[in-house]
């Protein structure tokens, strides 16, 4: 589907015109969205706008592409990410700007850009060209990061509070979720955080200065957003090595304890064996009361071994860490 977008001379904005009516002398700026577009429609992308080559191969490329900005002689391309929400990927948007011209071309459907789209008709700001209309698409994308990371947050200080309840590989399984779609969502930011980067520090993007303030308050959310994600990351390294380190002393601790059960019975498997043999001529064979002796013997020896790895700390039983609740806020 292509929808068109028309900023007449006399204030009068025009919805789904003609594609030559861009051409008018009556046309201040216009936004042309190529939303979904099939093979028909994309090739109009080239036809109709002559574009660059290469960033028209950037449009048609089936493999989302790095958020950038490319500078070309009659226009410029700016390759977006919005966030999906069902895989938190980005989902690629391309914009061609320059100063009386938008296009946009985006293979899956983007609900911020529609937002934005809807809006030009109430908001005077966005009436007043193309640099204000990316800058609220910009901004649109960029807010839409905030609550799958906010969830983020709320999901590791949920495996911080329930790693005595949870399984070992429960625990694992939810950490790797968890950094996983972290490092979704850092491909998509950092590259945004860049871009805007340059797009405030590049010399030949003057028709964007009037918006500079702006763009820059995009660029101070990036920036939040990647810190946040940074911080995420350590709290979640911190927790699945806190986590394996305890896992890995109460192994340690049921090591010892059998050890110490296999060294109390190793004294009396010795005695057993020894009286365990068939021969005729042995001490106390005969004798009334060797039995109970020899049982005894084998009692005390078990006993005193007890006390002594009691003693010294090998035995540890019903002896739990108390643990610390951690909690991670981010403002």
């Amino acid at each position: 589907m292509i929808r068109t977008c028309i900023k007449r001379t006399n204030g009068q904005l025009l919805y789904n015109a003609p594609l030559k009516e861009m051409k008018s002398k009556e046309t201040i700026w216009y936004w042309v969205d190529f939303a979904e577009p099939d093979l028909k429609e994309q090739r109009l992308l080239n036809r109709a706008f002559q574009f660059h080559p290469l960033a028209v191969e950037d449009c048609l490329d089936a493999l989302t592409g790095r958020p950038k900005v490319d500078f070309y002689d009659e226009h410029f391309f700016f390759l977006l990410h919005a966030l999906n929400r069902d895989t938190l990927e980005g989902s690629e948007v391309d914009v061609f700007i320059n100063e009386r011209m938008l296009v946009t071309f985006h293979k899956q459907p983007v609900r911020e850009l529609d937002k934005v789209w809807e809006r030009i008709n109430e908001d005077e700001m966005l009436q007043r060209g193309p640099a204000f209309i990316l800058h609220s698409l910009i901004d649109s994308f960029v807010d839409e990061f905030f609550p799958p990371v906010y969830r983020i947050e709320d999901q590791l200080n949920n495996v911080d509070e329930e790693t005595d309840n949870d399984s070992g590989n429960e625990l694992i399984d939810r950490l790797f979720d968890i950094r996983h779609d972290m490092a979704k969502l850092r491909r998509s930011i950092f590259p945004m955080r860049d871009l805007v980067y340059r797009m405030l520090n590049s010399t030949r993007l003057e028709f964007m200065k009037d918006r500079h303030l702006y763009y820059r308050d995009v660029y101070d959310h990036l920036l939040k957003l990647v810190e946040m994600l940074e911080s995420y990351r350590d709290f979640s390294s911190d927790v699945r090595d806190n986590y394996l380190s305890v896992n890995s002393d109460k192994m340690n601790k049921i090591m010892m304890t059998l050890t110490v059960i296999t060294t109390i019975f190793m004294p009396l498997t010795f005695i057993a064996g020894i009286y365990g043999m068939n021969f005729s001529n042995m001490p106390e064979l005969e004798y009334r009361y060797g039995y109970f002796i020899t049982i005894g013997t084998m009692a005390v020896i078990a006993l005193l071994m007890f006390l002594m790895f009691f003693k010294a700390g090998w035995l540890s039983f019903g002896k739990k860490n108390k643990k610390r609740k951690r909690k991670i806020t981010f403002k």
